[in-house]
């Protein structure tokens, strides 16, 4: 049986931490499904199509890997991937509550869900979309904490 897991999220930007979890779940499911959330109650910097062309530029080295976009809710996106599995990313204590919260709702949703929990490697337990956005804003380096292609990106929204 092939097994899909689906990676939902903002990535607004991708970052390396974001990679990290891709790549490792590349590994272990015979596809990874990145799937960028249209998100209208936040005020993203990058558009969803933005989001979704970094995704896949920053991920194109493996073929396992899809990048899509999504609106709605994640248990009807499921679905229509035929997948029960979700990634989430867990980077500190803080994440866990809110992170069981969404996992035990999903499931109140559609009980064959089930939310499996990684964590990124040590050099990048600190690194958040936000604080990257933040840093980028402010004209620092970010470029340890993202792929090349979405530094230039960050370059190009805060010229």
């Amino acid at each position: 049986m092939s097994q899909t897991i689906i990676y939902p999220g903002t990535f607004d930007p991708l970052t390396r931490g974001h990679e990290d979890l891709v790549r490792r779940a590349a590994s272990l499911f015979d596809c990874v499904v990145v799937a960028v959330a249209a998100n209208r109650n936040k005020n993203s910097l990058f558009s969803v199509d933005e989001r979704v062309q970094l995704a896949q530029t920053v991920l194109a080295d493996l073929p396992n890997i899809r990048v899509t976009s999504f609106s709605g809710l994640l248990a009807n996106f499921l679905q229509t991937q035929d997948s029960n599995l979700v990634l989430r990313g867990l980077r500190a204590v803080s994440d866990f509550e809110y992170e069981l919260q969404l996992a035990s709702m999903n499931r109140k949703l559609s009980p064959h869900i089930e939310t499996l929990f990684l964590t990124p490697s040590e050099q990048h337990m600190f690194v958040s979309a936000s604080m990257v956005r933040e840093i980028a804003a402010l004209g620092g380096d970010v470029s340890e904490f993202v792929h090349p292609a979405v530094q230039a990106a960050l370059q190009a929204k805060f010229a």
